[in-house]
C-alpha cells in the first residue's frame, strides 16, 4: 500500500544526535516530574476538550506492552497520558522536538527517547527494546508523522520491528479530534472540543522464518487494529 503521490515525504530529521538518547532513569526527580506533569495534563484535558474514554478496560495492569497511536496533533500524547494511570510510559519524541525549548524542557523532565526520523536510528530503536525488558511501556506513532490528510497515512516498519525485536504485545490507541488546528482557537475555547480516545485489546504479530514479510505484514496488522478503532473517516489510506 502507497501514499497518495500527492503527499510529501516522510520527515528526516536534519541533525543527528545520538548523545541525546537514553533510556529514561527512574531517579525521584523523574518520578516526581512525571507525577506533576501527569497532573497538568489531566487539568489541560480538563479544560480544553471533552473527552470520552472507550476501552480503558483493554489496557494491561502491568508491562512490558508497546502503545501504537495515530498521530493527528500536538495533543495526542497529553491525552493518552493524562488517562492511562501508569507513570512507567516511555514515550518515543521526534529529535526536531528538541530544539525548542519549552518543549525540551517538558520532555527532558518526564524523560523520553529522542528518535532521529527518516535515518536507521539504532540507538533509539536499542533504548525502546531496554524500556520494554525493563518492564515497561513505550508508545510510538507507526506513520512516523502528524498526520497530513487528517487521517491515517501509510505506516513504517518500527513499531513491528521493536514488538517483534522485544517480544511484546501491543496496545492499540486511537484518538479522533486532536488535530492541532481544532485545539488551538486561543485561551478560552467554548464550547469543549470533542476527542474520543479508544483503547483496543492487546494483540500480538505473528512470526515465521521470514524476518522481511513479518516487519511487512506486522506493520500492516498494527494499522488494520488502529483503523478498526477509527470511524471511516479517520482512517486514511486503510480505509477499505
Amino acid at each position: 500500500m502507497q501514499n497518495p503521490p500527492s503527499l510529501p515525504p516522510k520527515p528526516v530529521a536534519e541533525k543527528f544526535r545520538p548523545e541525546l538518547t537514553r533510556v529514561p532513569e527512574y531517579h525521584w526527580r523523574r518520578r516526581l516530574a512525571r507525577r506533576a506533569l501527569r497532573v497538568l495534563m489531566r487539568f489541560l484535558v480538563a479544560t480544553r476538550v471533552r473527552l470520552t474514554v472507550r476501552g480503558l478496560e483493554n489496557f494491561p495492569a502491568q508491562g512490558p506492552a508497546l502503545i501504537v497511536l495515530n498521530h493527528l496533533g500536538d495533543a495526542d500524547i497529553v491525552v493518552i497520558l493524562s488517562k492511562l494511570r501508569r507513570w512507567d510510559i516511555d514515550p518515543l519524541g521526534a529529535s526536531n522536538l528538541y530544539d525548542i525549548t519549552a518543549l525540551r524542557i517538558v520532555a527532558e523532565a518526564y524523560g523520553v527517547i529522542w528518535l532521529h526520523r527518516g535515518q536507521p536510528d539504532r540507538r533509539a530503536l536499542n533504548c525502546a527494546i531496554e524500556s520494554l525488558q525493563r518492564g515497561r511501556f513505550v508508545t510510538i506513532a507507526p506513520e512516523g508523522r502528524e498526520s497530513v490528510i487528517g487521517g491515517l497515512e501509510q505506516g513504517l516498519d518500527g513499531a513491528a520491528f521493536l514488538a517483534l525485536r522485544a517480544d511484546v504485545p501491543i496496545v492499540p490507541i486511537a484518538l479522533t479530534g486532536t488535530e492541532t488546528p481544532r485545539l488551538y482557537r486561543g485561551p478560552f475555547c467554548w464550547p469543549r472540543v470533542p476527542v474520543t480516545m479508544t483503547v483496543g485489546q492487546p494483540f500480538r504479530l505473528t512470526r515465521s522464518s521470514d524476518r522481511h514479510a513479518d516487519l511487512k505484514n506486522g506493520t500492516e496488522q498494527i494499522m488494520r487494529q488502529l483503523a478498526r478503532l477509527l470511524p471511516p473517516e479517520y482512517r486514511g489510506v486503510y480505509r477499505e
